[in-house]
């Protein structure tokens, strides 16, 4: 399962954000650094870093170093030639000595800003492979200049990173998801090995489940799936002494650092992930959740490992990522209020009794500010995380939810006055709505769905979980989202003092629609289907509700001055449909009915009707909105005096390429190819 809900960058409404610490000064700083293609970088502030006690900043510190040394393993997992690719073209950016105006040299140095944006030669959205702007002949020209001495093992590789990059039929899709093919033959990443069938790595992983294990480990979590030379499966363990070594060596040497200045129960909760590393035993990895998932204590925290699974069609492999993070205390407060009323979501929630939780344990909450991302969180990240994504830990032990403040802080400065609302938004009064409400609704949302939506419920007897297979992601985001989307238009909202009425949920519902049956399409390429799952998941909320409410045109098509617009006309009747909805996602999950899954999917999330997706690809190209955002990290230094750490600065860098280049040159230990 998937607990990660990705922000729609251009989704951001114009209102200032409270409650996110000083940001004195922040007119004379830069909010978007780096602009190229369908991409902005963003500079993210740590507000009440330096209030914070020296030992936790330097706890920080350490942790954010394990947060760089893993950067190499992503780009690994994306696909087996992408660390080839990206560091011929590194090589080419630092020794090229001809003319860098031509539009060519433009082309390629934008062409390595995407790699290192997406981690690799794919999109990080929509899968698809990057179309070079500048010709072969170009690159093997410039290639021809630099001298012979600074390529080293790259030179024996140059032929398979011409293929990579020039070839449009090798590797087209890093995740395809489509329901006719074979999704492992079929994507690029480098999960499975060469030969690796669907069908294979099915039958293999359905062999380890045991469907009476009330415990069962992560099957595959932590693995690479091949062939030996007697063409019988293996697994490739990613440990210290196994797959990607050298940068798991880097990731626990700093580790170690973190558990020597962190007190318990932190420091018992690295050791147990440290040990994790070290053994690759998925048990372990167990144990190290559940002791992360009960401290609630700790007021800097972390995630660092093999965590989320959305780049494995077969949802087994889990990409690597870490964040690094503190509580932010002033704005904890309607977390810890949903959190205490846990119990009264599930027992209310519109689905079978059967599958509702008779005891809702260790479901908590908070806001937090993030001090550095990495691997699968950096550039681009979520402003949601719920962990950890084992069924049977949240049931018994519960999950941890936290939302992102500083990155939808930094998100909205980015987004204000860019005309977006303006040209998709047809009615004034869902404008004023948004501009009063958005940002409330939008943290309710996130937090809703991270707290409540993906802890809740529970699964039949005998289902194990993994029984939705390739759409499982998508369905276990809607499933989430409706959670929230739902309790957002219930009045115990207003009873809690969360929302001061249910014109709140009303902004999200207008938001939600408009970005599910339309504007989220200006992220994807004219032509292709819907393939990342939480577009897939809005989508098909979206579409399932304008369908099913069609009587009572609660959903509404409307054109105007040529232009198409979408409409709720009829809020509560949404609201109901949500339910509706919900109650047939957690069925579909808790009986594990993969027929019905798969049903659900095709039919209302996948296909993008062509002529509005041309529309809105023209209407946003005409505003200069790029619909995709990501960020450079802070940079965090340690101050000694005669041998002793006294302080702990933070910089905020507002250069894109150096600080790519630094991470390259610093932070990258893995092989070329990793076999």
């Amino acid at each position: 399962m998937k607990k990660i809900a990705i922000f729609s960058a251009m989704m951001c409404c114009a209102a200032l954000m409270a409650g996110c610490g000083n940001k004195s000064a922040e007119a004379e700083k830069p909010w978007i650094v780096d602009r190229f293609d369908d991409v902005k970088v963003i500079r993210y502030e740590v507000p009440a870093f330096e209030q914070l006690p020296l030992e936790e900043k330097i706890l920080i510190y350490y942790l954010s170093e394990a947060a760089k040394c893993g950067r190499d393993i992503l780009f690994d997992q994306n696909f087996k030639y992408n660390l080839a690719v990206r560091r011929t073209l590194e090589c080419i950016r630092e020794n090229y000595t001809g003319d860098r105006e031509t539009a060519e040299w433009k082309a390629l140095e934008k062409y390595l800003k995407k790699v290192w944006f997406a981690n690799g030669i794919h999109h990080h959205y929509s899968n698809d492979k990057f179309t070079p702007e500048f010709s072969q002949a170009y690159f093997e020209e410039v290639v021809a200049t630099i001298p012979a001495e600074k390529w080293g093992e790259l030179e024996a590789l140059r032929p398979e990173v011409i293929r990579s990059i020039f070839d449009p039929e090798f590797a087209p899709s890093r995740l395809n998801q489509a329901a006719d093919v074979d999704v492992i033959a079929a994507s690029a990443n480098n999960y499975y090995g060469e030969g690796v069938t669907q069908a294979e790595a099915e039958a293999f992983y359905a062999a380890m489940v045991d469907p009476k294990d009330p415990q069962p480990i992560s099957y595959g979590l932590n693995t690479r799936l091949v062939k030996d030379e007697k063409g019988n499966l293996k697994e490739l363990v990613w440990k210290v002494g196994g797959l990607y070594s050298p940068a798991i060596e880097q990731i626990v040497f700093w580790l170690r650092k973190a558990e020597a200045v962190a007190k318990e129960p932190q420091k018992s909760t690295i050791a147990s992930l440290i040990n994790y590393y070290e053994t690759g035993d998925l048990r372990e990895f167990d144990r190290y959740n559940v002791m992360w998932v009960k401290d609630t204590v700790s007021n800097v925290d972390f995630v660092n490992g093999f965590i989320e699974n959305y780049g494995d069609a077969l949802g087994f492999k889990s990409s690597w990522e870490a964040v690094v993070n503190f509580r932010d205390e002033e704005a904890c407060h309607r977390t810890e209020v949903i959190s205490k009323n846990a119990q009264w979501f599930e027992d209310n929630a519109p689905i079978d009794d059967r599958f509702k939780k008779k005891e809702v344990k260790g479901v908590s909450a908070k806001v937090i500010t993030v001090a550095q991302l990495g691997g699968d969180c950096y550039p681009a990240t979520a402003i949601g995380i719920n962990l950890p994504n084992a069924d049977w830990i949240r049931k018994e032990h519960g999950s941890k939810s936290v939302t992102i403040d500083n990155i939808t802080y930094a998100y909205d400065k980015a987004a204000q006055g860019n005309g977006f609302l303006e040209e998709f938004m047809l009615r004034a009064e869902d404008r004023e709505r948004l501009a009063k409400y958005g940002k409330l609704s939008d943290d309710l949302h996130t937090d809703i769905h991270e707290c409540l939506g993906h802890g809740s419920g529970q699964l039949a007897p005998g289902v194990t979980g993994t029984e939705l297979r390739n759409y499982s992601s998508t369905l276990e985001e809607a499933r989430a989202d409706l959670f929230a989307l739902y309790y957002l238009g219930d009045e115990k909202l207003v009873e809690l003092g969360l929302i001061p009425s249910l014109e709140t949920a009303w902004a999200q519902y207008s938001k939600y629609i408009m970005n599910g049956m339309m504007t989220q399409f200006s992220r994807i390429e004219l032509g292709k289907n819907v393939e990342e799952s939480h577009m897939r998941n809005r989508k098909l909320i979206a579409e399932w509700c304008y369908e099913k409410g069609k009587a009572d045109n609660v959903i509404e098509w409307v054109k105007q001055d040529g232009k198409s617009y979408v409409v709720v006309n009829d809020f509560k009747k949404l609201h109901q449909l949500f339910g509706e909805l919900l109650h047939e996602m957690q069925r579909i999950k808790s009986e594990g009915d993969f027929e019905a899954g798969k049903a659900i999917v095709e039919a209302y999330a996948v296909k993008i009707d062509p002529a509005l997706h041309q529309e809105v690809l023209e209407r946003n190209a005409a505003l200069k909105i790029e619909p995709y955002g990501g960020f450079v990290n802070p940079d965090i230094e340690l101050v000694e005096k005669d041998g002793e750490i006294v302080d702990v600065k933070i910089s905020y860098p507002a250069d894109y390429t150096a600080q790519m280049l630094h991470y390259s040159k610093n932070y990258s230990f893995l092989p070329t190819i990793n076999e």
